[in-house]
């Protein structure tokens, strides 16, 4: 589970931010439980904030679009990434670094539960593919100079070479977590990602 957020100096933070950060977590609750039990669709904005006990505009405060309540915003998803390879070492290949990117992304979730509901429901609703499938390629692209300059230049077209990698890795993840929701949650993510990667790279 997430912890108690921390200020820079790593106190506690105010009052005000730990209110926000409960009402938060109250909201994304109760849109998870709506989305699973009725479907995403079906689940109108107006649903969510009378069940979590909030005005539609303090909703929006939170989160700016329907989607953001599946997860906190699958932007978020993109710049952790995109944090996480360009902090590690310069000397690591191309497959640890998006690795190590597609670990950190999975440590979002809250609980097993959650990213279950969450994958499940992302792989179920075609409207939500969709809007996966066009922001992948988007941070796909913002990925390409990181990628770049860990790849071999000495035979060139480093740029083909870095969009099939990227492009391997989030189809990997794809069939790791489309497996995990078909198997109900048993396992782990990160294994089935590593079996997909052997099988890919064998």
């Amino acid at each position: 589970m997430k912890q108690e957020a921390k200020s820079a100096t790593g106190a506690p933070t105010t009052l005000w931010d730990r209110t926000r950060q409960l009402a938060s977590q109250e909201i994304l609750e109760t849109a998870l439980r709506l989305f699973t039990e009725q479907g995403y669709d079906e689940t109108t904005i107006a649903q969510i904030a009378r069940e979590a006990g909030v005005s539609q505009r303090t909703l929006f405060r939170y989160f700016g679009t329907k989607e953001d309540l599946l997860g906190g915003g699958q932007d978020r998803f993109g710049q952790v990434l995109m944090d996480t390879i360009s902090e590690q070492p310069a000397d690591a290949g191309v497959w640890e670094v998006l690795r190590a990117g597609v670990a950190a992304v999975l440590a979002l979730h809250d609980s097993r539960e959650q990213a279950l509901e969450r994958f499940r429901l992302l792989h179920n609703t075609a409207s939500l593919r969709a809007g996966w499938l066009e922001k992948r390629l988007r941070f796909q692209e913002n990925l390409l100079p990181l990628i770049e300059t860990r790849i071999d230049a000495a035979t060139g077209n480093e740029g083909a070479k870095s969009r099939a990698v990227i492009a391997t890795a989030f189809a990997c993840l794809d069939a790791a977590s489309m497996t995990w929701v078909a198997n109900g949650g048993k396992g782990e993510i990160m294994d089935l990602y590593d079996e997909c990667m052997t099988a890919v790279r064998g």
